[in-house]
């Protein structure tokens, strides 16, 4: 049984400093959508549509042709008819009507909104590609209109994801033509209403020949585990929603006896024979798997399909090596800069100086807490980042500490020389600060990657400066010399 302290250690755990891609080592990936394939594929739904309902409706037309993302039905008997059916199957279409023809096609602002719900739709099924790995901490966004970028850290096997992220996962369930296969090695064409497709990887020599018309769609399944059969052979069990299982057992037994194709991206994973109709919409997918290749596919179907292909833009990887040496070298640089400018604070302000010291130790110990808690991503730009902060928050101190000197040798007393010092500093920190964090908030605004990274640490660092230099040095101060009975100041 759980505890209420380890309900607090698993809190604690959970907020970590995670690193960055540059830092752990892992791979980066910029995908770019296919978003044309989408356009033409609605292009292709919506003129299957409309033979569907002119065939039912019994209106005439001579041909339904599709050419440059635009859909043209030529020789129409009954055009306002056909207009009025046409607006039931879709009103997203832009339609014109020139001597019995009908002309329809998507405008520039309906492009815009199916490209960005396209990029969209994809972002979210790769979220759920990647999760389904387990892959800790990955930075998964948009780039642009058309580019997704994938960081995963940490990552021990990138091909694997590499071909996770690249299948389309189009998967449906079609009848093999037979009579088509029978002759196969006679005819060269395929026949109307089939298509040749090849196997999948082992089986890619083999060539089968499929109906076009789709059984069993993919999209209506709704659960896929890699599993074993009876000779300890990986499978894929599936799992169908109602219309799904219903259409499945309708395909089953109807065909008993003949085989039905199991097609995903356009390859055939398995084409078995129906021995018996198979209600209740389970199955299991069987073929040339690895233990490996039957949990991926498991994966894919589980996450969905792309609406749009992908294609491997640019791809890095970074070695835990080089990750480790990244962190080293950064360590060790951030220690040496720290130390020097502890000794030289000290140096310069004496008592002072310690204060000054204490506030840059809790200014950096209150960035990386505030980078653990917001789970924020470090990067060495970050590093970089703090680093700057390092500097300025020395900066504000002594500009405070200079005030006071010079107040004093103006001949104040002590207590003035210090509400003096920190009164005429206040403006030039608040302004300094304001115009970094300005700068720090456009960085991030319009960068991306490691510039945010780096946009981010800065800003916390801003932030922390102001309370650090302004408020804990004057406490620090205050408590340090609340009894001081000397005239001059020991700074």
């Amino acid at each position: 049984t759980s505890t209420a302290a380890d309900s607090k250690f698993n809190w604690w755990n959970s907020k970590k400093l995670r690193l960055g891609l540059d830092l752990q080592g892992g791979s980066h990936i910029l995908l770019q959508v296919d978003d044309s394939y989408i356009i033409s594929d609605r292009l292709n739904i919506i003129s299957d549509e409309t033979r569907k309902i002119f065939r039912k409706k019994n209106i005439s037309y001579s041909e339904i042709n599709i050419e440059n993302e635009i859909i043209t039905i030529s020789t129409l008997k009954n055009i306002e008819q056909a207009k009025t059916l046409i607006k039931e199957i879709t009103s997203n279409l832009s339609l014109e009507d020139k001597d019995n023809n009908i002309i329809l096609y998507f405008n520039d602002n309906e492009k815009e909104k199916i490209k960005r719900s396209v990029v969209q739709q994809s972002l979210e099924i790769i979220r759920r590609r990647i999760d389904e790995v387990g892959t800790n901490e990955p930075t998964i966004q948009i780039q642009g209109k058309d580019r997704i970028l994938v960081q995963l850290p940490g990552i021990d096997d990138p091909e694997r994801v590499k071909k996770l992220l690249g299948k389309t996962a189009k998967m449906n369930f079609r009848l093999v033509d037979e009579k088509a296969m029978s002759m196969l090695n006679e005819n060269k064409r395929s026949p109307v209403g089939s298509e040749y497709l090849l196997g999948a990887e082992e089986d890619s020599n083999t060539r089968y020949i499929i109906k076009k018309r789709i059984g069993v769609n993919g999209d209506r399944l709704i659960d896929a585990q890699a599993s074993v059969d009876q000779f300890n052979k990986p499978i894929v069990s599936i799992r169908f929603d109602t219309i799904g299982a219903r259409r499945f057992g309708d395909l089953t037994s109807k065909n008993v006896n003949k085989r039905f194709a199991i097609v995903l991206d356009n390859q055939v994973i398995s084409a078995p024979v129906i021995r018996e109709s198979i209600p209740g919409g389970s199955a299991q997918i069987s073929g040339n798997f690895t233990f490996q290749t039957a949990n991926d596919l498991a994966i894919l179907l589980r996450a969905g399909s792309l609406p749009a292909p992908l294609s491997i833009l640019e791809e890095r990887t970074v070695g835990p090596s080089l990750g480790r040496d990244s962190i080293n070298s950064g360590t060790v640089a951030s220690i040496i800069s720290l130390f020097l400018v502890l000794m030289y604070m000290f140096a310069v302000y004496g008592k002072f100086g310690l204060i000054a010291n204490s506030a840059l130790i809790i200014n950096i110990l209150l960035i990386i807490a505030i980078l653990s808690f917001i789970q924020a991503t470090l990067t060495l730009p970050g590093i970089a980042g703090i680093a700057l902060t390092t500097g300025m928050a020395v900066d504000a101190n002594i500009l405070i500490f200079e005030r006071i000197r010079e107040e004093s040798r103006l001949g104040r007393s002590f207590i003035s020389a210090i509400e003096s010092g920190f009164k005429q500093a206040f403006r030039t920190i608040i302004d300094a600060n304001i115009t970094t964090l300005i700068a720090a908030i456009i960085l991030f605004y319009f960068g991306s990657g490691p510039i945010k990274g780096f946009a981010v640490t800065l800003g916390l660092g801003v932030l922390t400066t102001m309370i650090t230099s302004l408020v804990i040095s004057r406490v620090l101060i205050n408590a340090l010399f609340k009894n001081y009975k000397n005239k001059t100041i020991p700074i």
